[in-house]
This record gives structure tokens, C-alpha cells and sequence, in this order.
């Protein structure tokens, strides 16, 4: 709930209140809000890289993730109603929703290997991947769709955000590409940490996730995947609610 639900109801206040109804002040203050957006990005990121549980490295990524919803925001405030803003504004939204999808599989995930060796230490894990192929295989797809790989959900929204804000806010968007590179590196380091290496023998008996945490992430997964291949189908019910803001 906080990740898919609560995160987003600042974001959501900008979009359907602050906008439309105090466009000049918006204007004026789209700048902070750029700037806000790139610390979220690059210092989220960090912050993620610099956990040690796994729990609190996903819920710091939130931050990151945000951080590129309150870019696009930026840029609709500054130049709103032009064609570049609604496509940012339109992967803004799309972002909240994939990053909705995202944390709760990371989130689930977390859970589940939590529940097996009740620790969340990174450092204490290792090797899992010849343990546990099916999870770790629902563990790469999940952190690379919260990465943005493309095929996958989060690399439409980003690009969307990007795209869109780059003739806007050419010098934020620029360094909030430099984030997507800590971005990598804190995905990399949970995967590494928890599924490669040699196996920590205090976890050789730990078992397979189940059907049923399986057919629980699944739904996930196939929206996941959706939405990075074939996106129109949701971006046009996006699209339709962006065109009415402006």
C-alpha cells in the first residue's frame, strides 16, 4: 500500500490540483521542483546503494523511482499544454503505475526469502541462484523491469519522462540520466549479493518459492512484460486524462 498507493498521492496532488489550478505559480517554482527531482534520482539512488537489507534498499529506491515522476511534473509546470509536457506528464503517470508494479514484486520477493532464512542482510547471502532457480529468475526479471530494461515496463515510462522533459529541462534530465547509472549499480549489487557467488552453506537447505508465491507475483510479471512490449494500451487511457489537465 505505501509503495503502490501512498507514494504517489503528493505527485497526484501536483497533476490534478496544483496545475491546473495555480499554473503561473507552478511556472515559477518548476525550477525547485527539477531540482528536487534530480536530488530524489541521483540521492535515492545512493542511499539504495548504500543498504545493507534488502528491505530497506527497495523502499529507498522508491525515492529514485519518484524522482523521475516529479521531473515530468517539472517540466508540465514549466512549459504546460505544449507537446513535449503532455508526453511527459503521460510517462510520469505511467511511471507512478509501473512503479506501483515494480516495488510490490521487489517487496513480495523480499518476503519471500525473508520468510526461508529470516534475515534480509544482504552479506549473508550468496550462491542463491543454483538453490533457488525460479526465484532468482522472478528476482532478475523483477529488479530489471524496476531498473528500466527495454522490453519491460519501467523503460517505457523513463523514456516517456525523458523524452518529454529533455527540451524543457535540458540540464536536469542530463544529470538525471547520470542517475540511471546508480541506479544499475544498486540493482546490480542486490543481485550479485543475493544470487551469485558461492553459497553460503546456512542456506543450502532452503527451498524453492512455492505455486502459490508464484501464481501471487505472476499477475505482476505478465503486466510487467505487457505494458514493455505492447504500452498503447494503457498510455492511451493515460493520454486521454493528460489531454484533459491542459
Amino acid at each position: 500500500i505505501l509503495a503502490g498507493v501512498l507514494l504517489k498521492l503528493g505527485a497526484y496532488g501536483f497533476l490534478r490540483l496544483v496545475l491546473p489550478l495555480y499554473p503561473m505559480e507552478a511556472k515559477t517554482y518548476a525550477g525547485a521542483l527539477a531540482f528536487l527531482a534530480v536530488a530524489a534520482i541521483i540521492f535515492g539512488a545512493l542511499a539504495a546503494w548504500g543498504q545493507t537489507d534488502f528491505k530497506r534498499l527497495v523502499a529507498y529506491s522508491s525515492i529514485n523511482h519518484m524522482g523521475f515522476v516529479v521531473l515530468g511534473i517539472a517540466a508540465a509546470a514549466l512549459a504546460g499544454g505544449t507537446a513535449d509536457s503532455v508526453i511527459a506528464v503521460n510517462g510520469a503517470v505511467l511511471q507512478m503505475f509501473n512503479h506501483g508494479l515494480s516495488a510490490a514484486g521487489m517487496f513480495f520477493l523480499v518476503g519471500v526469502i525473508y520468510d526461508r532464512a529470516h534475515t534480509r542482510d544482504l552479506n549473508e547471502f550468496g550462491g542463491l541462484w543454483a538453490r533457488m532457480p525460479v526465484y532468482g529468475s522472478l528476482l532478475l526479471f523483477t529488479a530489471m523491469a524496476s531498473l528500466g530494461l527495454p522490453g519491460l515496463n519501467g523503460f517505457v515510462s523513463e523514456f516517456l519522462v525523458v523524452r518529454g522533459s529533455w527540451p524543457i529541462l535540458g540540464l536536469a534530465t542530463a544529470l538525471g540520466m547520470i542517475g540511471l547509472f546508480f541506479t544499475g549499480a544498486y540493482i546490480l549489487k542486490a543481485l550479485k549479493l543475493v544470487l551469485h557467488g558461492p553459497l553460503n552453506e546456512r542456506w543450502a537447505k532452503l527451498s524453492e518459492i512455492s505455486t502459490r508465491e508464484i501464481l501471487v507475483i505472476t499477475p505482476l510479471a505478465v503486466l510487467m512484460l505487457g505494458i514493455g512490449v505492447w504500452p498503447a494500451w494503457i498510455l492511451n487511457v493515460i493520454n486521454r486524462a493528460v489531454q484533459m489537465w491542459f
